[in-house]
């Protein structure tokens, strides 16, 4: 299975970011963060003759990345400051088209953790070893090892700009459709 991950890499890589203004909303079964929205639904739009599987494929990735833009706005306004970097981890974070599309996205820099797989089970280890009193929890950061940094493009960010914009308006513009289709 993991090999359809880097053919799904591939793919969405051959595509200018943007995908053609393709976007799609991965609220396939609703929706928790930054909403909480179980009628809400996933699908694409700006559909076109000239759509291919390829800007299928990176909606997707981009698709996540403006859900997780949404988010980030909110996080950032609880803690009270931006966000400058974030450390990837599981499964996307093994993917280089993903964490560019990422950095793009959030206008963040991005860190690509070493082994990203292994980070919930690292991430029990830390807390273990705070339990039993061999490292403090500021100890913790100098233990992540990064394996790539991925900056935000401007020209990218411009037209993922553009585009986050239209996702919001089609949550929305829609919502009050997904309640009637899916209470």
């Amino acid at each position: 299975m993991a090999d359809i991950y880097q053919a799904f890499d591939c793919i969405a890589e051959r595509v200018p970011a943007g995908s053609g203004d393709l976007i799609f909303t991965p609220w396939l079964y609703g929706e928790r963060t930054p909403v909480d929205d179980h009628t809400v639904r996933g699908g694409f739009y700006n559909l076109s003759l000239e759509t291919r599987g390829e800007h299928l494929v990176r909606a997707v990735f981009e698709g996540v990345a403006y859900n997780t833009r949404w988010l980030f706005g909110y996080v950032e306004k609880f803690i009270g400051r931006r966000i400058e970097a974030l450390n990837a981890i599981g499964g996307g974070a093994k993917s280089n088209v993903w964490c560019q599309i990422l950095a793009d996205v959030l206008g963040c820099e991005i860190h690509q953790t070493r082994m990203p797989i292994l980070a919930n089970a690292r991430g029990a280890a830390y807390l273990a070893g705070v339990a039993l009193g061999r490292m403090r929890f500021d100890d913790i950061d100098s233990r992540i090892e990064i394996a790539r940094r991925y900056q935000p493009d401007p020209e990218k960010r411009k037209v993922y700009d553009r585009l986050y914009r239209e996702f919001l308006n089609i949550y929305r513009r829609n919502r009050a459709i997904y309640a009637r289709l899916n209470e």
